[in-house]
């Protein structure tokens, strides 16, 4: 099967009365079953297409995650157009732009943002507006051909952070990839129940016959969500496995309760601090703690077991020799180059083991290029006849083959003193449990570490001997670090520069 219609038909005949999707709507348990999935899906593709819309077109989605968000996703995959996907927090401007660099056919999304459309001249020119579907009704029209595996199924824009936003296309092709590397990474077997807050995870889900439980949150915000509804959600459902970024789970140590039933946990999308690692781990002692490392481009790349993870290791991470991420994958090749990036990458020769340098990768599930190929010079390179990603991550790999992630490239300190990468001092600032973030900065000509406490925190004497070893010149305080949006576990560095300025430091 080469398409993920394909796929889903396939499995809405296996398993008709199996649920897909669970979510929890003022209270109530709603499900969806493989078959009423793929029904639903049929109906909003066939009705887009009574309205005009074409195999080929790109639809912007502005939905929650939902069942609704999945049956529109699914319908827009069997017409055979694109379902576009971008951050609306971060800003009306970022919205034009990205309409402006891919102008869509038609929007899919809930009130609130369709009432934007008169203030954002992207959103305005677009010709058709859906709502996002939910109990439709009815039979099947004259839909066209199914697509093909080398259709765009997926584009998703890049924040623009670090400059214009990038369009990410994925086709059916990559997905199934994707989805091939994720089912040995995290283990996916069929007739499972997983609650997860990533909605990768959920497509790989439903390729696997899974029934994913969307929890009941804003997870556009997992560092707030409400652990007690979920708390109820889980003891109701009782799902075995879950995942979701270390944000998320902070918020659900809070209610142990959470977390007891759970056979597999997988966290990922941020960086997995040990001390964070460790605490869930015990929170749950019988499930099988995961870290998984990849991005945007790449997911997913590495995985380690918190079980895995040696004395020694620990110490390693706790002296700054980094962050474990593990071994790669079998479906992906990763090579550590020489650190250039900010400039063509024009040396790529491997990394002797302990030598700190780039991270690139490539394999089928590996972006190739971005629409229009925009932002292609930047972040591909072409190696042994195959195109390569530089993730802009910096990493080595020891003596077994595994990596231990360094941070990005882009925040590395070269001074006076050496070059110095943010995870080393970073992994053993976070082994205080008093820290609740840290980040490693340069501020003035001077090397940083900027701290978020927990109350009561008063070891600033104990962190300043052990960062010794690194010549930090101060330990700044701050009552909240900045993170991004997505994850709220990112550290956004130029915001975190631009607030301790502004504090006078």
């Amino acid at each position: 099967m080469s398409t993920i219609p394909e796929i889903l038909r396939s499995n809405a005949a296996s398993w008709p009365r199996r649920d897909a999707l669970v979510a929890t709507r003022l209270g109530q348990d709603i499900a969806v079953t493989f078959s009423q999935l793929e029904n639903q899906a049929n109906l909003f593709a066939d009705m887009l297409y009574s309205r005009g819309i074409q195999p080929g077109d790109p639809v912007l989605v502005f939905v929650p995650m939902s069942i609704e968000l999945y049956v529109a996703l699914l319908g827009i995959f069997r017409l055979g157009a694109g379902a576009v996907f971008l951050d609306p927090s971060a800003g009306l401007g970022h919205i034009d732009a990205c309409c402006s660099r891919l102008p869509p056919r038609a929007l899919v999304s809930v009130r609130p943002l369709r009432l934007l459309r008169p203030f954002v001249t992207g959103l305005r020119k677009i010709p058709h507006v859906f709502a996002p579907p939910r109990d439709l009704h009815g039979s099947l029209g004259n839909l066209p051909p199914p697509p093909g595996p080398d259709d765009a199924a997926l584009i998703t824009f890049t924040s623009g952070s670090t400059g214009q936003p990038k369009a990410a296309a994925r086709t059916h092709r990559f997905l199934i990839a994707q989805h091939a590397a994720l089912r040995g990474s995290i283990k996916l077997e069929e007739g499972e129940r997983d609650l997860t807050t990533l909605p990768v995870f959920v497509l790989a889900n439903l390729a696997s016959g899974i029934t994913s439980i969307l929890p009941d949150a804003r997870i556009s915000r997992p560092g707030s969500v409400n652990a007690r509804r979920i708390a109820r959600q889980v003891a109701r459902l009782r799902p075995a496995r879950t995942g979701g970024s270390p944000a998320f789970y902070q918020r659900l140590l809070s209610e142990p309760a959470c977390l007891a039933g759970f056979r597999k946990i997988y966290t990922g999308g941020a960086p997995v601090f040990p001390a964070f690692l460790k605490e869930l781990q015990s929170a749950t002692p019988s499930a099988d703690v995961v870290a998984v490392y990849g991005s945007t481009e790449a997911e997913p790349i590495c995985h380690v077991s918190c079980r895995d993870i040696s004395a020694e290791d620990w110490e390693a991470m706790r002296s700054g020799r980094g962050l474990l991420a593990g071994l790669p994958i079998p479906e992906i090749r990763l090579r550590i180059i020489p650190d250039q990036w900010g400039n063509p990458a024009i040396d790529f020769a491997p990394q002797p083991s302990g030598c700190i340098g780039e991270i690139i990768v490539a394999g089928d599930h590996v972006l190739k290029g971005y629409l229009h190929g925009r932002g292609d010079a930047e972040t591909k390179v072409r190696l042994d006849g195959e195109i390569w990603h530089r993730t802009g991550d910096a990493g080595y790999l020891d003596g077994n083959g595994r990596l231990w992630l360094m941070g990005r490239c882009s925040a590395r300190i070269s001074d006076a003193l050496g070059t110095l990468y943010p995870f080393a001092v970073e992994c053993l600032a976070m082994t205080f449990p008093g820290i609740r973030r840290a980040a490693f900065i340069q501020l003035g000509g001077e090397r940083t570490l900027v701290i978020e406490t927990r109350p009561g925190f008063r070891q600033f004497g104990d962190i300043e001997a052990a960062c010794a070893q690194f010549r930090i010149s101060r330990v700044c305080k701050v009552s909240m670090i900045p993170v991004d949006a997505r994850h709220n576990a990112k550290i956004d560095y130029p915001g975190l520069e631009r607030l301790v300025r502004k504090m006078g430091g």
